[in-house]
Parts: structure tokens; sequence; C-alpha cells
């Protein structure tokens, strides 16, 4: 007669297994089960799976923040922890592997390894306990650097991937949460029968997230070379040599008056109205430039031709009829680029232009009327020389404008 099969040989954990992973005594997990604050759906009551070792871990830290577990019980009947549930959609390994492992592994020193992965924006804390994905990625990260790609390089860009796929996770988890979880709360539906659903619907996205990302990545980075060539023959041709810095059209937008619209109409409202300029100045923009950040109601453009941006900053007054009336401020000069953005004193002065600027007005610096001229149908009028916050020099500053539009308007 065979013998009972344990946890592990039926595809679960043990008891002591998944204590561990939820950070827990046994003892204490045994007793949020049979209590409820654990659903028991899992099957086998011997049988510890992912989904229940990820609720665990929300009831283990809900508790340390000082919720009841009366209050942890109500909130998983109700479907508020649901998302506990979508771990096994994830499916990694068990983690088994330390920081002196993967440094075997891949080659790469421990100090590396480490500098790396915070680079990343990974908690440190999880290199003690890495999986087989973690060691993978590594050696991907090794074989990188072995062909030669520059290390001072290869450290900014791994900031930037971890800034921007953080930024998309969480966009993910939080509009999933708004459009998905929330309307299933609202219409009360019970909590197990939520988690299915919500890992239904999860389970049809994610397969998808991964190629939608590397085609818009393709195409973005398609894109980003050609801009790049010419930057290039540009600068080339400047006879500016320094590789340190880029030359670059910078843009600066916001919106004029925008606290007292905020005091007047409220957050939601008001926030929903950034976002509608956001969108409109994403949208309009030329097609050698993009939103390098949003800060508030702010948006920084960088481009690489500043007769086009300034066309662009005049048409874009013209479209944009709604108040507050949106200000913007041009100037042109060499950037330090680091981690996806752009830095100097360039950039700091295109900020303070447009701190000058009027609701509907596009202020623009003497530079930018030097490297336009004869290339664009925008005029300028002189507003005198001005002095700007944090520059000793004062800078002549001009308003750029459209004839036929400012006819139109009488």
């Amino acid at each position: 007669m065979s013998s009972k099969p344990s946890p592990s040989d039926r595809g679960g954990l043990t008891l002591r297994e998944a204590a561990e992973q939820a950070g827990v005594k046994p003892a204490t997990l045994k007793r949020w089960a049979s209590t409820g604050v654990i659903p028991q759906h899992f099957g086998d009551p011997g049988r510890w799976d992912g989904p229940a070792v990820a609720h665990a871990r929300i009831v283990a830290r809900l508790r340390e923040r000082g919720h009841s577990l009366a209050e942890i019980r109500r909130a998983s009947a109700e479907g508020q922890l649901a998302y506990g549930f979508l771990e096994d959609l994830f499916a990694a390994s068990r983690p088994r592997h330390t920081i002196d492992d993967a440094a075997e592994s891949t080659g790469l020193e421990p100090a590396l390894i480490e500098r790396m992965w915070g680079g990343l924006g990974l908690p440190r804390r999880d290199l003690e306990r890495l999986t087989d994905e973690d060691l993978e990625a590594l050696r991907y990260i090794a074989s990188v650097l072995a062909s030669g790609f520059p290390l001072v390089a290869f450290l900014q860009l791994i900031r930037v991937y971890g800034q921007a796929l953080a930024g998309i996770a969480d966009a993910e988890t939080r509009l999933f949460h708004i459009y998905v979880h929330e309307p299933l709360m609202r219409e009360g539906v019970p909590g197990l029968q939520m988690a299915e659903e919500m890992e239904h619907v999860a389970g049809d996205l994610l397969p998808l997230a991964s190629p939608i990302m590397d085609y818009v990545h393709r195409r973005f980075l398609q894109r980003a070379v050609e801009q790049d060539v010419v930057g290039h023959m540009e600068t080339d041709l400047e006879g500016d040599g320094d590789l340190a810095r880029t030359r670059v059209a910078i843009a600066f937008a916001d919106l004029a008056g925008y606290t007292r619209f905020t005091e007047e109409y409220g957050e939601e409202e008001a926030l929903s109205y950034v976002e509608r300029f956001v969108d409109s100045v994403a949208e309009t923009i030329p097609d050698d430039a993009r939103v390098v950040k949003t800060i508030g109601d702010a948006v920084m453009v960088i481009g690489i031709d500043v007769a086009a941006l300034t066309d662009w900053a005049v048409g874009f007054q013209a479209l944009w009829v709604e108040r507050p009336r949106a200000r913007i401020g041009v100037h042109s000069g060499p950037t330090l680029y680091r981690d996806g953005d752009y830095f100097g004193r360039e950039v700091n002065l295109a900020a303070r232009v447009v701190a000058r600027a009027r609701g509907g007005e596009v202020l623009v610096t003497d530079t930018v009327i030097d490297a336009v001229k004869g290339r664009t149908p925008v005029e300028f009028e002189s507003v005198g020389v001005v002095k700007l916050k944090g520059f000793d020099e004062p800078r002549a500053l001009c308003r750029a404008y459209s004839p036929e539009e400012e006819r139109r308007r009488g």
C-alpha cells in the first residue's frame, strides 16, 4: 500500500515552509487558517499554495501596522485582499540562492551585483533569497557587460529600466484596482468569487503585457536612433564635440493660476484638467520631441529642432483655449544627460523663462531667436532684458506669436 503523498509531492508547501515564506510562526499561520483569517478554499488543509502564502504575507503586514484580526477577516470576506490570490500568475520559483551563489554563477562581484540590484530599485534584502529567475536575469546582465558595453553606461541604463518599469507596474496595479477590483467590491461580489474573476481577467491580460511593451520599446528605440543620428550630424556641423553634453531644444509648459484653480474647483477636477493638458502636449509636440517628465502641472519637453519646437509652442497656444491658460518657455543649449533625464544650466534657464510668462504666452530666449532666423513663420516681440532667479546675468527675452492668429483674434 502506497504512503500518503506529502504537500510537496502534491505541488504545495508544508506548513513550516509556508510560514517561513510568509514571515510568521507555523502556529500563527495555522491559527489564521482555522479562524478564517486565511480563507479555506485552497483544497487540502495540509497543502499551502502560492495564493495562500501571498494572502498570509498580506495579513502579516496588516498585523504589523496594527490592524486587528477581525478587521482583516472582514476585509478578506469583502474582497479587499483579493490581490493575494493572483500570486500563481507570476509563477516564480522558490528563493534558494544567495548573493554569493549569484556571484559564483555569473562572475560578477557581489558589490557590483548589489549596486546594480539597488539601481533597478529592487529591495536589497532579497539578495539573500534569490530565485532561479533572479539568477537568470543576473546572467543576462553579466553577458551584456562581457560583450563590452561600458559599465558606467549600463548602470545608468538599468536605473532608467527600473524607474520606467516601476512606474508601469504601479500604473497597471492602480488601474486594475480602479477599473476591475473596485467595481466588483461595489457590486458586493463575495471575496472568493471576486478573486476568481480577478484571476481570470489578470490571467488574460498578463501574457499580453510583455509583447506590447516590447513592441512599443522597439518603435521608440527606432525613432530615438534616427533622431540621435540627426543630432550628432548637427552637433558636428556646429563644431561642438563635447560628448558629455547634448545640444537640445527645451520647452517647459505649465498652467497659469493652477493653484487658484485647484482651490476653486477641487483636487479631482484639477487633476483631470492637468491630465487633459499633459495629453494635449504629448499628442501635439513635433515628431523629434518627447515629454521627458511631468512635475505637477508642469511638462518638460526635449526636442532636436528648436524651430519646430517654437512653432509647436505658438501653435499649441492657439489650440489650448481652456482656462487656466497655458504658458510656455523655450530655450536651447547644451545639457547633461543622465538616467533618462536632462540636467544643467540651460535646463534651469528654460524653467525660469516659463515662470516669467503670462497665461497664453510663449517666451523664448535670445538663443532661440538666433537659432530660428529664417526658419519659422513665427514672429518675436522683445519684452526686454530680464533678471531671472538664480542667474547673475540678465537675459533678453522675446514673446513668440503668430501674426495670423493675432489678426484672427482681433
